[in-house]
């Protein structure tokens, strides 16, 4: 019988991504195999404001809210950081409980020339990154480093067989800071709706896009995003899109979009950019695309196909997120990890 431990958690926020999808929504699981998580949410967020002038004041006010949960850190078995605390700084983190888990799902190291990525790992007992691109550059300063992916909550994020044969719903999901990836396939997206009036355009995020195509604008959903449109937004999407640029940035993104679109049973589209490539190697469940020509090749192919072999695709993708991607067997991985370090 394993002794249970106790973790303390410091996050980012109560809607930052990494936060709820990394750590939250694992703790009922991790709780089953006896590591019982605390996690430590600042009632501001890590990341500055959008005015300059208030930075100053925000970043006082963000390491002072920080404080108490670094020194209550000392009275738990292990420490676990969702990357920085305050957004590409090092600040109290060498002031935190021993022993120190990181964990990274995005390349933090782009930002101050990867001094601050560096630093924390180097005060880390043990770094989890999100992805083998992620792991390969942290290695390099901390050679206790694993990989483990995000997880998805396959009871919510489960197939809804409604979708209207007569209409057929390309979704994307995500922040409205990751439109630019939308915007470099506009015109092929432009080309599909003209080419069939019955395919729309639905975006689940926290603003509506603007599209320059006026063709594309007419056809476009826009679902303001929340944990609960998160969900029944994708369940009735007929094809899901993932397109990225080839970048450092890009190659540390998890693929969670598509683990999304997969869980529910969708077909996907997606950029064969780090992590992408992988899980698109994994089943026959959708289609690389990296040109124009590609893309709009991929999207057609999946609006002229029947709806059962679409549907078809789409359990295939949901069996590999089942077997891979699950609370239940990523959850086996963390507990693990984080008593490797005790």
């Amino acid at each position: 019988m394993l002794r249970p431990i106790r973790v303390a958690a410091l996050t980012g926020g109560k809607n930052v991504a990494s936060a709820r999808f990394r750590v939250r929504q694992l703790i009922p699981a991790l709780s089953k195999l006896g590591v019982e998580v605390h996690e430590f949410v600042p009632p501001i967020s890590k990341y500055p404001p959008r005015w300059k002038w208030l930075r100053p004041f925000w970043g006082v006010i963000a390491l002072a809210v920080r404080l108490p949960a670094v020194w209550k850190s000392h009275f738990y078995d292990v420490v676990l950081f969702q990357k920085e605390l305050v957004s590409t700084f090092v600040t109290l983190e060498p002031l935190a409980g021993r022993p120190r888990v990181l964990d990274v799902d995005d390349s933090i190291f782009v930002y101050r020339n990867g001094k601050t990525a560096a630093q924390l790992a180097r005060l880390s007992n043990l770094v989890i990154c999100g992805n083998n691109f992620l792991a390969e550059r942290f290695n390099n300063w901390n050679k206790n480093t694993v990989v483990i992916p995000t997880p998805v909550d396959i009871h919510r994020f489960k197939p809804v067989r409604r979708r209207m044969p007569e209409r057929i719903t390309i979704g994307w999901i995500g922040s409205s800071v990751n439109f630019r990836y939308l915007h470099q396939i506009e015109g092929v997206l432009t080309e599909v709706v003209n080419a069939f009036p019955n395919v729309y355009i639905r975006v689940i995020a926290d603003k509506k896009p603007k599209f320059f195509n006026e063709g594309l604008a007419h056809k476009l959903e826009w679902i303001r995003w929340s944990p609960e449109t998160e969900v029944f937004g994708l369940q009735d999407i007929n094809i899901g899109i993932m397109p990225l640029s080839d970048g450092e940035w890009e190659r540390g993104k998890c693929s969670y979009k598509m683990l999304q679109y997969m869980a529910c049973g969708v077909p996907v589209v997606a950029s064969p950019v780090g992590m992408n490539k992988e899980v698109l190697s994994m089943g026959n469940f959708g289609f690389p695309a990296t040109t124009e020509e590609e893309w709009k090749d991929a999207l057609m192919k999946l609006i002229e196909m029947d709806q059962l072999e679409r549907e078809r695709l789409g359990d295939n993708g949901r069996l590999v997120v089942e077997e891979h991607f699950s609370i239940e067997v990523v959850a086996l991985q963390f507990a693990e990890a984080l008593r490797r370090v005790l």
